[in-house]
């Protein structure tokens, strides 16, 4: 049984402060673990388990698992993906977001981080899995990237404005259809209004791992979970221990979870959860 469990912060303030409580939480409450520091992501390993946090890069030598969201809306250049590969450790796993030239239309915000600014004409051709030469262009390039970093897991994560139409719905299914996936798990998370029919049947279809927040919305693959979990009512909410136990009792017995705690007490809400699975391991394994 292998779970990987990790925390994505939406920002880098006070990371310092941070660094040192997740460093002493993990020495007086996990036993024998290494804190592991990433681009973007800070794991604490334990066992099967690992907790992550969202950081800027230093430190890197003892890391495990990292989500790099950055590749989301920045093309980087591939020879750095490669330095930050040869810079991590044996059994360090990056996961990563697809370029949103793929997933969001250029009006969205987020494409002020672009580098290169896209004319009108390719403002039209981004976004919703459009079947064409820009988006194909932005696959490669995400390809590139994940097999750059050794990538395993790739999320594609759609706006809201990403709804349930029936071009959209062409449009994603041509895209899983006739691109060069590889070994690659594929996540895909629809945050638009889905009927969750349709979402079975894609992720079904194109063997995608369904992506949700599990306290607002069931997964269609419970046995390929990968959860991302904002807050009951906002970033502000603390989830008690109660809520833990019920998230551990969706995850599947076997394979690999991932779950990413986007509140304001990740950091804590993330070490608790990883503690309560270590507990329940323990105890599972006694019992046999």
């Amino acid at each position: 049984m292998r779970h990987v469990f990790t925390i994505w912060c939406l920002n880098e303030v006070n990371f310092e402060t941070l660094k040192l409580t997740v460093a002493a939480s993990t020495a007086n409450s996990i036993k024998g673990s290494k804190l592991k520091l990433s681009l973007w992501t800070r794991l604490v390993g334990s066992g099967p388990a690992h907790v992550g946090l969202v950081f800027p890069k230093s430190n890197m030598q003892s890391f495990s698992h990292v989500l790099r969201s950055s590749i989301h809306f920045i093309n980087h250049h591939i020879p750095t993906l490669e330095r930050w590969r040869e810079e991590t450790p044996e059994g360090f796993e990056f996961t990563l977001k697809a370029w949103q030239l793929i997933t969001r239309e250029a009006k969205s915000p987020t494409y002020r981080r672009l580098k290169k600014k896209l004319s009108e004409s390719e403002k039209r051709e981004v976004g919703y899995f459009k079947p064409t030469p820009l988006v194909k262009e932005a696959w490669k390039v995400t390809l590139a990237c994940a097999e750059a970093l050794k990538a395993r897991t790739i999320l594609f994560q759609c706006p809201v404005s990403f709804r349930q139409t029936r071009e959209n719905t062409s449009n994603l299914e041509k895209f899983f259809s006739t691109i060069n996936r590889g070994a690659f798990t594929f996540c895909w998370e629809p945050r638009g209004d889905w009927e969750g029919e349709i979402i079975e049947s894609i992720c079904h279809a194109f063997k995608l791992w369904h992506v949700v927040d599990p306290f607002s919305r069931k997964t269609v693959t419970p046995n390929n979970c990968y959860f991302r979990l904002h807050g009951k009512t906002g970033w502000r909410y603390q989830y008690d221990e109660t809520e833990l136990e019920e998230l551990a009792a969706m995850l599947p017995k076997a394979g690999s979870s991932y779950v990413f705690f986007n509140n304001i007490a990740m950091t804590k809400d993330a070490l608790r959860f990883q503690e309560l699975i270590h507990v329940q391991g323990n105890s599972a394994g006694k019992e046999r």
